[in-house]
This record gives structure tokens, C-alpha cells and sequence, in this order.
């Protein structure tokens, strides 16, 4: 546990070096803010993204490596757009929709989603949801995990209409594709200039964790 203290602690040193304590980053959220390596990103926030991914069901890579890609292991990262935190929440998107799945009223305040524990929890939470929710039904578990980022950066609707607005249809398309026909769609089809460099950056941190 020390060990894992100053291992945090200079990560968020080097995070904050240079600057204000609070910073602003695009929505975008293409660069990570700091410099620290994927690994040492996974291991500073290993005992909360491990309780979180066992608590919900969610591989716990992936969680590690959205961290990695939205705010490079800073949990005082905010953008433009009021996404917050190590896995750049918004409260009133993500947030509030992970509050309604849980049975509470309104959203998390801008405290709780700086907070490490909480932001992960509640990031897990929404991860699970797009899963079990508006991408549940893809069967191929390296296709879902290409879904599940895109629609963590972009929304689950705006993909699944690249395929057909009827939910279940496109869902049976994407199953009638490999998980390399799926990115390479994502790359021609999806309307955000971003979503597939985003795809692709997390999942090659995924793949170096």
C-alpha cells in the first residue's frame, strides 16, 4: 500500500508540474495530459478499478485504458465541456444516467466525480450499462469491446445508426461482422472525426497493459 501511495503521488505530481492544480482540456480528450506510461497509469488506480470491475462485471483492462486515454491517471483533469475527472464524466449525461439505473434522483456533483473512487465507480457503472443496454447482443467479445469505446467517447446511438436506427437490426448486422470488419465500418461510417482515432488509441493502450 505505501509503495502504491508513492507511486500515486508521483503521478499526480507530474500531472499538476507546471501548472494549476485545475486543468481544462478539449472534450475531444485526445491527448492525455500527462505523460505517465499506460502501466504506471493501470497500477496508481489498480485497488479501485479492480474492486470496481469486479462489482460490475467489466473487464478491468479496458477500464485502465480508458483512464489512460481520457486523462493520462489526473483526476483533476476537466474539459470544456464539464466531462471530469479520471474517466471524464459528465454529470449530466453519464452521470445522471447511471444515477436513474441505481434509483436515485439527479446527479453526481462536480466533488464526488473529482473524487478517484467515485469517478471510477460511476464510469464502470456506464460502461456496464451501454453493455447490458444499448449494445447488449453482440456476441463476439473483442467486437463488443471495439462497441463499448466508441460508444463510451460517442454515444451508443450514434454508432448503432451507422447500421440502422432499429436497434435490433443493427445489432444482427454487426454479428454478421469480424471484429476487423467492425473497426474498419467505424472508420468509414461513423459521423465523429474522432471516433475512430479514439478507438483506436485506447485499444492499443488495452493491448500494452
Amino acid at each position: 500500500m505505501k509503495i502504491r501511495m508513492l507511486v500515486l503521488s508521483a503521478l499526480l505530481l507530474a500531472g499538476c508540474a507546471g501548472e494549476n492544480a485545475r486543468h481544462t482540456i478539449s472534450h475531444q480528450r485526445q491527448t492525455p495530459l500527462t505523460e505517465a506510461p499506460p502501466g504506471r497509469v493501470a497500477q496508481a488506480w489498480s485497488m479501485f478499478t479492480e474492486n470496481a470491475a469486479s462489482h460490475y462485471g467489466v473487464d478491468q483492462r479496458l477500464i485502465n485504458a480508458i483512464i489512460s486515454v481520457e486523462s493520462g491517471g489526473n483526476p483533476s483533469v476537466v474539459s470544456r465541456s464539464n466531462a471530469v475527472g479520471l474517466m471524464q464524466i459528465k454529470a449530466s449525461t453519464a452521470g445522471r444516467e447511471v444515477y436513474r439505473a441505481q434509483g436515485r434522483r439527479g446527479q453526481p456533483t462536480a466533488a464526488e466525480l473529482r473524487d478517484p473512487a467515485r469517478n471510477i465507480d460511476i464510469g464502470t457503472a456506464y460502461i456496464r450499462l451501454l453493455q447490458q443496454r444499448a449494445l447488449s447482443g453482440i456476441r463476439d467479445p473483442e467486437t463488443l469491446r471495439y462497441a463499448t469505446i466508441v460508444a463510451y467517447a460517442n454515444g451508443a446511438g450514434a454508432l448503432l445508426r451507422t447500421f440502422s436506427r432499429d436497434r435490433d437490426r443493427a445489432i444482427a448486422m454487426i454479428n454478421e461482422m469480424t471484429p476487423d470488419e467492425f473497426r474498419r465500418h467505424v472508420q468509414t461510417r461513423h459521423p465523429a472525426a474522432q471516433a475512430p482515432r479514439y478507438l483506436w488509441k485506447v485499444n492499443t493502450v488495452y493491448r500494452t497493459i
